[in-house]
């Protein structure tokens, strides 16, 4: 990822529209940024939250409050608590994530 042609600027969070992507069980609530290529996230996870489908996309992910559990196509599965992060290149390996009791997270992909 290279980041170019973004002048310095802040967001506030709380003032951007949040769209809801369902999942096989549960809701993802994103709130959306876009810099050039660079898509910037805030996602509040519904508890009882898993993903309908396997993600091959590069992410960086900071997990902010609650907990995410995620799969990888191996079957290996990580959890993370808030203040933890994990990151994963494009087409590296596909994940998918779920929460029983909710989760937000900071995603830059």
């Amino acid at each position: 990822m290279k980041l170019s042609d973004i002048p310095f600027g802040t967001t506030d969070w709380a003032t951007i529209e949040a769209t809801e992507h369902r999942g096989e069980t549960g809701s993802a609530w994103w709130r959306t940024r876009q810099f050039g290529d660079v898509r910037v996230r805030r996602v509040d996870y519904t508890p009882g939250y898993l993903a309908d489908h396997w993600c091959s996309k590069g992410h960086i992910l900071l997990c902010l409050s609650g907990e995410l559990h995620t799969e990888l196509d191996d079957g290996r599965v990580f959890t993370l608590r808030a203040g933890m992060s994990y990151q994963v290149a494009d087409n590296a390996e596909a994940h998918r994530s779920w929460t029983g009791s909710g989760a937000q997270l900071f995603i830059v992909d």
